[in-house]
């Protein structure tokens, strides 16, 4: 039975109301068939042919309820008046345009049918038997077909709301899932620029100062070389870290688990990079604390990227590391002596190194180190070191979850 409900309300709503019109035809044909006492009003093919004429508005009562009421009644009147055939024991048509005015028609034309119908139920029982009972009853059962269509407006229209909100929750869960997506794309991508920009000018530096070593000092080409492998090393092991899970392809191989670096893998970061020429200095002060995995992954990439800008484009020969733990934030500053603003890859005035177009670098880890500053809650500053020389970058990374965001 349910799924013949269920067919009924997806069908054509022409068809529907053809069918209803059917139905409502069954109704009343019941008491032309029935047998019947004799002093009763007789049951000829004319009064049957224009009661079913009463029934035939109901095929266009979506499309024209009060046309379709007006229809009706005056079939009904005409019905009454002229032949006096059988009775009805309800008024069906009628009811049924009643209940589609109800759940089609606009306030205004409601109020207009509710007057005019009434005035023509109080003509209609006074032409029948005048009395109060059949008043009150005609009253009472078109005000219940008029209620249910109400009450069929307002369930409609709920589920018309339901249903825009369902589409709208699911237009705004896809949105979030592609924001994510492209989020978490930009994630990988400056992980990767951090893991492989450091990585590759290390090996560039030591590869270059190699050939230079093996004639002058064998001992610091061998050193070199292990320098370039352990870079390698360590680049493959966080990339492996960091794109195992993204393979679907194999499901029994389990992508590596292991933390990214932190603020305790700083001094083995310092010690490559002291390896590749310049000198490294770090000083942590203030109240030195363990902080979150996030944020200490975010301080070890910010001191990674401006190292490798220090290695790979200002040329320093000195390099100053300086962590500042305050109350609520944490100050990691990397300033160098090198070539600074102006004269790195960069190609206007006050160009940063690596930050012009035509630098390796493309800008993209100063962007990064901003953008991973902003994810914190914090600010990212760039420019001349102390007395204008070098070049210095400044990272406020906000330790304090309350404190985010204001």
């Amino acid at each position: 039975m349910r799924a013949w409900g269920e067919r009924i309300r997806r069908a054509d709503p022409r068809w529907q109301d053809l069918g209803l019109t059917l139905l409502v035809q069954v109704a009343t044909t019941i008491p032309f068939v029935v047998p019947r006492d004799p002093q009763d009003s007789p049951a000829t093919w004319t009064a049957y042919l224009l009661m079913t004429l009463g029934n035939v508005p109901l095929v266009w009562r979506r499309q024209a309820p009060v046309a379709a009421i007006f229809g009706m009644v005056a079939a009904g009147s005409l019905y009454t008046l002229a032949l006096d055939g059988p009775g009805q024991p309800l008024p069906y048509a009628p009811l049924v345009g009643v209940y589609t005015m109800a759940l089609l028609c606009p306030a205004r034309v409601r109020v207009a049918m509710g007057v005019t119908l009434t005035g023509l139920i109080f003509a209609s029982v006074a032409l029948n038997t005048g009395t109060a009972k059949e008043l009150l009853f005609a009253l009472f059962v078109f005000a219940a077909a008029y209620a249910l269509g109400r009450l069929q407006y307002t369930r409609q229209a709920y589920t018309v709301a339901v249903e825009a909100r369902a589409a709208e929750l699911e237009r705004a869960n896809r949105i979030e899932a592609e924001q994510a997506a492209a989020r978490e794309r930009a994630r990988i991508a400056r992980e990767m620029h951090d893991i492989l920009s450091h990585a590759v000018s290390i090996m560039i530096v030591q590869a270059e100062a190699g050939p230079v070593a093996v004639r002058r000092a064998p001992e610091r080409a061998e050193a070199a070389f292990d320098a370039i492998a352990e870079t390698g090393r360590d680049a493959m092991a966080q990339l492996r870290t960091m794109l195992g899970v993204l393979r679907t392809d194999r499901a029994q191989e389990v992508a590596p688990r292991s933390p990214q670096p932190g603020i305790a893998e700083l001094p083995l970061l310092l010690e490559r990079v002291r390896g590749s020429g310049p000198q490294v200095s770090y000083e942590r002060t203030g109240a030195v604390r363990v902080l979150p995995a996030a944020l200490e992954a975010t301080v070890h990439r910010v001191v990674q990227e401006a190292l490798t800008n220090a290695v790979k484009h200002s040329g320093a020969s000195n390099v100053s590391v300086r962590l500042e733990y305050g109350p609520g934030a944490l100050t990691v500053t990397v300033t160098d002596d090198g070539q600074g603003p102006g004269t790195g890859s960069g190609t206007g005035p006050g160009a940063v190194p690596g930050s012009g177009a035509g630098g390796p670098s493309g800008g993209h880890g100063l962007i990064g180190i901003r953008e991973r500053a902003a994810a914190h809650g914090g600010t990212a500053e760039f420019g001349p070191g102390p007395g204008g020389l070098g070049f210095s970058v400044r990272v406020v990374l906000v330790t304090s979850p309350l404190e985010v965001g204001r």
